[in-house]
């Protein structure tokens, strides 16, 4: 029998991650800059977590707060928020995107808590995703601040320091987290996602990264670093 002359396929390589101790200088300059990284959603428990980042999606964390104070006030377990009911949940979540999709979402996911997990929040990605409106990232971001895990959720922020930097590049949500599940030293896990976050947040923006206010500007490797803008205005306007 004659051998077949297509050409091998060859497997394709994960993308290049930055050299580790370059990444661990990185991680130590931002855990040094904020030493108690935590999330800026507010939570009560557990299940009151899960709700609020499943909400969190296509919406900011400050327009997520005010509208959960209200109603984690009512509702901070699943039988309560299941006694409220969807328009219930509803009526407290108008101001966030998606919220008619989000409200019976929650409702649906509490009935799921009750029924199988007797009203407990599940402690593994597996359970956790199984719930309506329920994603990877969120399960990360729920295994990582409600039970401690040293998992790392990739949003839009994470997406883009990762890339921006060189810590982790990857075209796909998975080939980010893949990157930063690699090359992240363990004693950084458990606070990767949050530091990374909030650079992105607050210093690293999408639109023009304060480069000059950057505790790790020396070891980015994104290339057209931002000037402090008061450096700039006291130079003056440019001659001809």
């Amino acid at each position: 029998m004659a051998k077949s002359s297509a050409p091998a396929r060859k497997t394709k390589r994960p993308p290049r991650t930055m050299p580790r101790e370059k990444a661990r200088a990185l991680y130590e300059a931002l855990s040094a800059d904020r030493p108690d990284p935590h999330t800026e959603l507010e939570f009560i428990n557990p299940f009151t977590l899960l709700v609020a980042v499943a909400l969190s999606a296509q919406a900011t964390d400050v327009g997520v707060n005010k509208a959960t104070r209200g109603l984690f006030a009512v509702a901070d377990t699943p039988e309560k928020m299941l006694a409220l009911g969807e328009e219930g949940v509803a009526a407290h979540i108008k101001t966030i995107g998606l919220w008619r999709n989000k409200a019976r979402n929650v409702i649906a996911l509490s009935q799921l808590l009750i029924d199988e997990f007797d009203g407990e929040v599940p402690d593994t990605r597996e359970d956790l995703t199984r719930l309506p409106g329920v994603g990877r990232k969120t399960a990360n971001v729920v295994l990582n601040e409600a039970f401690g895990q040293p998992t790392i959720a990739v949003d839009t922020h994470i997406f883009r320091v990762s890339n921006r930097t060189g810590l982790a590049p990857g075209k796909t949500v998975d080939e980010v987290e893949a990157g930063l599940e690699r090359v992240t030293p363990d004693e950084f896990r458990h606070g990767a996602h949050h530091w990374l976050i909030l650079h992105g947040r607050y210093v690293c923006k999408a639109r023009k990264p304060e480069c000059w206010r950057c505790v790790i500007a020396d070891l980015c490797k994104f290339k057209p670093k931002t000037p402090d803008p008061a450096t700039v205005s006291s130079l003056g306007p440019k001659g001809p």
